[in-house]
């Protein structure tokens, strides 16, 4: 049944409009609001305070006063703050899958999948919260003792970005708060009432005042920039574009920041001549189509043996043009809207470039007539080498072929970009699965998988794809630092 009017006011009138700066849930300084827009209807949906640079201070200013104290909190009780977190997200599965659905434009089915992955970080951290151990041991001349600890970073900026509105922000704060790490998110404003909402569970889960503070705002590089200027803040953890990033981290570089950088993407998909076909296509739909194909982890090269590249053509294209676009509250919908218009003609752009490089046009291609910003699952074969789309992050439901005849072309076809997030690699051959582990460039692989992002795994790439890790064990190291204690020797007379 399609969700009702009435239900979706409910949800929204739960989201707080305010920024929350040290406990307090408040008006911008300014008082200024901005509006945040349904991508299926064009409709606003609320609006929140809109935080200027001064908020932005002093949502440090609070993170910087609850710092000592959180970072004394022990470590059981970080962890059943975030444990309680966890129960809180799951019973109320429902009202943050709506939220989402509503605000960024995922089917209710996904968004309800997002729910279970996000609050899946809070479970796994609220167990690493207790784990963060150290060492002592005789050092080799046996003169003096080594006593190594981990100790929290300090207060953060944590910077997400509207296209996983709860999992990239219970990715970022879950480690945090179990390392004792004191916060201050800045939320897309294309998507912060997830954050909000969150936030509030936060906040019924136990966490104190100061520790996590949320900012929205307009104005990200009015309100961010004064932050990793101030010499306070000592973690930056963006989520989001490459160009965005380089800059952040030349900003951050001022202060020497720890910093956690994860970036774009621009993920081949190999499917060798051994393959199950109808694994593969599968598995391309998962991984091109996951979140309307805006996402980092989304195959954006499809690379095929040309032996099978027809067959797979064929079958990934009458998959994806069986997807039916609609409003993601709508009981039918199987493919939500793209974020806005400007995300929407950035797509057709690619799909009408690759075109006029000769790409050949096999389903979709064009914008979907009506309200809201949707776009048809596009299929594209014979794409050169050298087309934009084959470059650039497409963050939309476009899968563009290029085939090979040998292995050795297949992998040089896909690293050759200056990104290295995923790879997907479909083979029934084992050895030849592994030689690719070892053989790509990329921080991440699926092996006849099309998604494998897990909370118990470390999330990340390399090249321009960005550093650092998160989720995994070694999700809470990004928010802690290693202290060495020379002793001396306690049997020396």
């Amino acid at each position: 049944m399609a969700v009702t009017a009435t239900r979706e006011t409910e949800v929204l009138e739960q989201v707080p409009r305010g920024l929350l700066i040290g406990g307090d849930w408040r008006d911008s300084s300014s008082g200024a609001v901005f509006d945040v827009e349904d991508p299926a209807t064009g409709r606003t949906l609320r609006s929140l305070a809109d935080a200027t640079p001064e908020d932005g201070v002093a949502a440090l200013d609070a993170a910087v006063a609850a710092q000592r104290d959180w970072a004394g909190t022990a470590p059981r009780e970080r962890g059943e703050i975030l444990r309680r977190a966890f129960e809180l997200v799951t019973r109320r599965a429902e009202d943050f899958a709506l939220l989402m659905t509503l605000e960024m434009g995922k089917p209710l089915a996904e968004a309800r999948g997002e729910v279970t992955y996000g609050a899946e970080f809070l479970r796994w951290f609220s167990e690493e919260a207790v784990r963060t151990s150290g060492r002592y041991s005789v050092a080799p001349d046996g003169k003096s003792r080594l006593l190594v600890s981990k100790k929290p970073v300090g207060p953060c900026l944590l910077i997400t970005p509207w296209n996983f509105p709860l999992a990239m922000a219970t990715r970022k704060i879950a480690p945090a708060v179990a390392a004792g790490c004191t916060m201050v998110l800045k939320p897309a404003n294309l998507t912060p009432l997830t954050s909000s909402l969150f936030a509030a569970v936060m906040e019924e889960a136990g966490l104190p005042a100061g520790v996590l503070n949320v900012i929205h705002t307009t104005d990200a590089g009015g309100v961010t920039g004064p932050l990793i200027k101030d010499p306070r803040l000592r973690k930056l953890s963006f989520t989001g574009s490459t160009p965005v990033g380089r800059s952040l981290l030349a900003a951050a570089s001022d202060n020497v920041l720890r910093t956690s950088m994860e970036l774009g993407g621009n993920a081949p998909f190999l499917v060798f001549e051994d393959a199950d076909v109808d694994a593969a296509v599968n598995g391309a739909m998962l991984a091109k189509l996951r979140n309307m194909g805006e996402a980092c982890t989304a195959a954006n090269r499809f690379i095929v043996h040309e032996s099978i590249a027809d067959d797979f053509a064929a079958g990934l294209a009458g998959r994806m043009a069986a997807m039916t676009p609609a409003r993601g509250t709508e009981e039918h919908s199987t493919l939500g809207p793209l974020i806005d218009a400007k995300s929407r003609n950035k797509v057709h752009d690619l799909v009408s470039a690759a075109r006029g490089d000769g790409a050949e046009l096999v389903t979709g291609g064009a914008p979907v007539d009506g309200a809201g910003y949707f776009y048809q699952p596009t299929v594209l074969t014979n794409v050169p080498r050298s087309s934009r789309i084959m470059r650039e992050e497409i963050f939309g439901p476009v899968a563009p072929i290029l085939t090979f005849a040998t292995e050795d072309e297949a992998v040089e076809l896909a690293n050759d970009t200056e990104y290295g997030l995923v790879a997907y690699v479909f083979t029934r051959d084992l050895n030849r699965g592994l030689r690719m582990g070892e053989r790509l460039d990329t921080g991440m692989m699926g092996l006849n998988a099309g998604v494998i992002s897990n909370a118990a795994a470390p999330f990340g790439g390399v090249k321009q794809s960005g550093l650092g890790r998160e989720g995994g064990a070694e999700g809470i190291e990004e928010y802690l630092y290693t202290q060495y204690i020379g002793i001396a020797d306690p049997t020396a007379s």
